[in-house]
């Protein structure tokens, strides 16, 4: 039996990237699970090699109605939802000067609301299924400070308030709500797809790395899923740093 048999789960941007090695990691493990986000060929693609226990919605996370109509298909489709990993995000790497308001804005609407969405699209499922776990991706940038991030880390930062903050109101429900912190990982946003100059600037920034390399998204699924299992029953509003040692070498 998987650590996540009988489990529901919502999972966002899981199309690629860390949120690709979730949805297979879930699936191995016995969840039941719902892939979404906004590149409907290739998350269609993935749940269809999944099996019977993965399906893809589309999904803006921006999107508080969309929110509601996948809550309402994945309740359709599986029943109750137990768990959700709010993965989706986004991140644009110039100094402060250089990035205009919309640029903030666009940073604060998917890292941060389209958590709080999630959030509260959920809670009531969870609340009717007698609990669940929430999983919000946040940064090493969400506990410290970067060049180039201002945005970013503003955005992260905010998401490790409204860990805490939920995790103090939804106790009572069962509902257990806490972040992953992840350092430099290996996906499409920081390599192949990225600027050269933000593939540069973590280039030099994994010299610091106390474990001398970038981590594999797979690195990050271990945790999550721990967070999601019954396992860390009494785990709530903390956050785990995967980072390979690198905030403590700073």
């Amino acid at each position: 039996m998987g650590l996540l048999e009988g489990k529901v789960a919502i999972i966002t941007g899981a199309a690629q990237g860390m949120g690709e090695k979730h949805a297979i990691r879930f699936v191995k493990e016995g969840a039941k699970v719902v892939l979404t986000d906004i590149q409907d060929e290739v998350g269609q693609a993935l749940a269809d090699s999944l099996g019977e226990n993965a399906v893809y919605m589309h999904l803006d996370v921006t999107s508080e109605e969309q929110w509601a109509d996948v809550v309402a298909k994945t309740i359709e489709k599986f029943g109750d939802i137990t768990v959700l990993v709010n993965n989706a995000g986004y991140g644009k790497f110039l100094i402060m000067d250089q990035l205009s308001g919309a640029d903030y804005d666009l940073h604060m609407k998917i890292n941060f609301m389209g958590i709080v969405y999630g959030m509260k699209a959920v809670v009531e499922s969870m609340r009717k299924a007698g609990g669940g776990s929430i999983i919000n991706i946040s940064s090493v940038d969400g506990v410290r400070g970067a060049s180039t991030g201002t945005a970013y880390c503003a955005a992260k930062h905010a998401v490790e308030g409204l860990t805490k903050a939920a995790c103090v109101e939804y106790g009572k429900d069962n509902i257990r709500v806490n972040n992953i912190n992840p350092g430099i990982i290996k996906t499409p946003m920081s390599e192949g797809e990225a600027d050269p100059a933000l593939v540069e600037f973590l280039k030099q920034m994994e010299k610091g790395i106390p474990l001398a390399r970038r981590a594999e998204p797979e690195e990050v699924s271990g945790p999550v899923v721990f967070l999601a299992s019954d396992d860390s029953s009494y785990i709530s509003g903390t956050s785990i740093i995967v980072d390979g040692g690198y905030i403590c070498h700073i």
